[in-house]
């Protein structure tokens, strides 16, 4: 008789590996500090982060991790001397090592950050997603990148509205730099897509929605890099058509959809979803050849299999040869960063912060991306599919931060289909970590 024997290992081994995965990380970090305290209080800050804290703050991270007072945990983001670009550079390089394929799509979303008043950096009613509607909030655009290795996120800008731009006393009380000037959130998408493939992050593939897919200047861009992309477009979306034999036109990408005839759509999962795999029609439309030999132009469109008025459509430049399941994969690869905005809030505190000035959401957005990416590395090392943590993402922020010194510790350690040639984890608790890597 057959018996089903747990092969689970015990929780112990599973600590014990993502505390050698962060400390791994935070010894990566040393050069980025040039005093010995900063570094430690920084390798703490990037623990607490990765602890069961329900709300990743000063004095919840010092608390976390033995201090009296929070001053510590504050000095990281505000007073010490350290360079999150820096560190940023070494959560790029961290990820290519570890998640970096040929296949890998680099992924550009943004995300908001609700705020009551108008002091912090950025702030104004504008629309948020995490909200739905125009909202009092910080906008944060993102590059995430996936691959069959992983998920994680590779940058982060912060996006200054045209009010904050035109009020240099504004800017400079919050510590903007005078060289900041106003971008778009497309112009702040196409820094952080060219710094990565700059740096040589392997990217077969960029997407991202319709606020960026929009942007002509954008597209262009990533076309004189020869770079394959499948961005979402709005139905208004203008495009040029040119058939072979005939002159260019000019067609908005609704009135081409409308055009398709039932035997132009195949029915193809762009990926997994919570309710197993993700099947839509689509559909794939030439629209003019490439200025580099052999790639081309296409629209590809995609609509419910049952509520058949609803469609998107996407800008896709590859080459000619690149199969129509290769573009649906490309296109539900965005969901990714979704999950990964999710990941950050529930599980290492993205928007836990409270700072206000420019340098403090730097750092602790990039330390928040790290924590992230040592989850990330560690679920691929040890072949599990991660799950979602039972962290939660919101909770009552704590009392004003005092502005003593962080004390003494209380005893705590510190430690083939037709294509487009066709139609850590500290020693205290590691709750939030297992969950992630079990």
């Amino acid at each position: 008789m057959e018996t089903n024997e747990c092969v689970c290992e015990p929780e112990p081994a599973i600590v014990a590996e993502l505390e050698e995965a962060i400390e791994q990380m935070i010894t990566r970090l040393r050069a980025q500090f040039r005093r010995t305290e900063a570094h430690q209080h920084a390798a703490d800050y990037l623990r607490g982060l990765l602890a069961d804290v329900e709300r990743k703050n000063g004095w919840q991270l010092a608390e976390c991790a033995g201090y009296a007072h929070p001053r510590g945990m504050q000095r990281v983001l505000d007073r010490y001397a350290w360079d999150a670009d820096a560190v940023r550079d070494d959560l790029r390089r961290y990820v290519v090592e570890e998640l970096g394929a040929p296949s890998g799509v680099l992924v550009v979303d943004e995300t908001g950050f609700p705020k009551t008043g108008r002091q912090s950096v950025g702030v104004a009613p504008q629309y948020c997603g995490s909200v739905g509607k125009i909202a009092n909030c910080q906008i944060g655009v993102f590059l995430g990148y996936a691959s069959p290795h992983g998920h994680a996120g590779l940058d982060r800008a912060l996006f200054l509205p045209q009010e904050w731009v035109a009020d240099p006393a504004r800017c400079e009380q919050a510590g903007v730099p005078a060289a900041i000037s106003y971008r778009t959130k497309p112009q702040l998408a196409r820094e952080l897509l060219e710094r990565a493939l700059d740096a040589g992050v392997p990217a077969a593939w960029v997407v991202a929605d319709a606020v960026y897919g929009s942007d002509g200047t954008l597209r262009r861009a990533l076309e004189a890099r020869a770079q394959a992309y499948v961005l979402a477009v709005r139905s208004n979306q203008s495009v040029t058509t040119w058939p072979p034999d005939q002159p260019p036109d000019q067609h908005r990408v609704a009135a081409l959809a409308a055009r398709l005839q039932p035997e132009d759509w195949v029915r193809l999962s762009c990926g997994d979803g919570a309710q197993g795999p993700r099947l839509y029609d689509w559909a794939l439309v030439q629209l003019r050849p490439a200025l580099q030999d052999g790639w081309g132009h296409a629209l590809l469109v995609r609509r419910h299999p049952e509520r058949t008025d609803e469609l998107a459509y996407y800008r896709c430049y590859a080459p000619r040869t690149t199969a129509l399941s290769d573009l649906v994969r490309a296109a539900g690869t965005r969901w990714t960063i979704e999950e990964l905005f999710e990941r950050a809030k529930g599980e290492v505190g993205l928007d836990h912060y409270e700072v206000r000035s420019w340098h403090g959401w730097q750092r602790h957005i990039t330390l928040a991306l790290v924590a992230l990416a040592v989850l990330a590395v560690s679920a691929q090392k040890r072949g599990r599919p991660r799950v979602r943590s039972t962290s939660p993402s919101r909770s009552p922020k704590s009392d004003a931060c005092s502005c003593g010194s962080s004390g003494r510790r209380r005893g705590h350690p510190t430690r083939s289909s037709p294509g487009l040639a066709g139609a850590a984890a500290t020693r205290r608790s590691l709750p939030t970590a297992i969950a992630v890597a079990a």
